[in-house]
């Protein structure tokens, strides 16, 4: 059967979904085999507020002044809606807890800041995980009939499983925050591999939290200041994830017609010093101790 298509008439605001999404969270039963909301959510004719794109450039080191969607701006488009199904009763995962584990993107084309666009979000499905359950959300852009951009985020809920609820020995754990991203936590665990060369040592400041949050829309209170973050069990503020892989991209460069996979593996503190480190189509932002906080790969598609 295919899913329920709802016509949008424009984007959701975040903050009430942020709410309803925490005060639902006890109420949530995660589990592989739990129903998921089977509705595809369509905005048609999107355009871009420029003054916000551009704030997103400045923030995240993209170039400004271009007739060009950065590769992870159409994310930024989309959040509102995936949020509006994470947050809703029939979504099984509890936001508060949520994190966020990969991003793949297919850029099929370059994309105009001036175009006119349809973005359509939905739940693909549920997977069991080591640490709990996955669900995956699905992001398309389209100008006519053609899905020019696709994006698909894992999204982990953390519950004792039969494995345990803290996976193998050796893993180091996931961390928790509500979805906003959203949520950054630790991926899952790759093959271990020698550090890529490293290219620059970037100096993070206390503000990037709320300069991301300003202009994507996204103001979780993690990321803001160092009191709200410890609400939610953090010491200090941390980046957003798609911030740090909008950093890293905007550093690495991404062909018209890309394929990107990244993975987020570790809270990135601010303020703070990570180092960003390429080579060929492969980067990674790690601490001092080399520590990974994202690792990512561009193709060419």
């Amino acid at each position: 059967m295919s899913p329920d298509v709802l016509v949008l008439t424009g984007p959701p605001s975040l903050p009430p979904l942020l709410a309803r999404g925490a005060l639902l969270s006890p109420l949530k039963r995660p589990g592989p085999d739990a129903e998921f909301p089977r509705t595809r959510l369509v905005l048609p004719g999107l355009r871009v507020d420029l003054a916000r794109l551009a704030a997103y450039e400045r923030v995240c080191g993209f170039p400004t002044g271009e007739d060009a969607l950065p590769v992870t701006y159409p994310h930024v488009l989309g959040f509102p809606a995936a949020m509006r199904l994470m947050s809703g009763r029939d979504f099984p995962l509890p936001l508060l807890g949520l994190v966020h584990t990969s991003l793949s993107i297919t850029r099929r084309r370059a994309l105009t800041a001036t175009g006119e666009y349809e973005l359509a979000v939905h739940v693909e499905g549920l997977a069991p995980h080591r640490r709990g359950t996955q669900a995956t959300v699905v992001t398309e852009m389209r100008t006519g009939d053609e899905v020019v951009w696709e994006s698909r985020s894992t999204y982990l809920a953390r519950h004792r499983t039969r494995h345990g609820a803290d996976g193998p020995a050796g893993q180091e754990p996931v961390g928790q925050r509500p979805a906003g991203e959203g949520p950054l936590a630790e991926g899952p665990a790759g093959q271990e591999r020698k550090p890529l060369p490293a290219v620059a040592d970037w100096r993070l400041g206390g503000d990037i939290g709320r300069r991301y949050g300003a202009a994507s829309g996204d103001r979780n209170p993690i990321h803001l200041h160092p009191l709200t973050a410890r609400l939610f069990g953090f010491p200090r503020a941390i980046a957003h994830g798609m911030w740090t892989a909008a950093r890293c991209l905007a550093a690495h460069g991404t062909p018209d017609q890309a394929v990107v996979r990244v993975e987020f593996r570790a809270p990135v503190p601010l303020p703070g010093t990570v180092t960003y480190a390429a080579e060929g189509g492969r980067f990674e932002l790690r601490d001092g101790n080399d520590r990974l906080h994202l690792t990512g790969e561009v193709h060419p598609a």
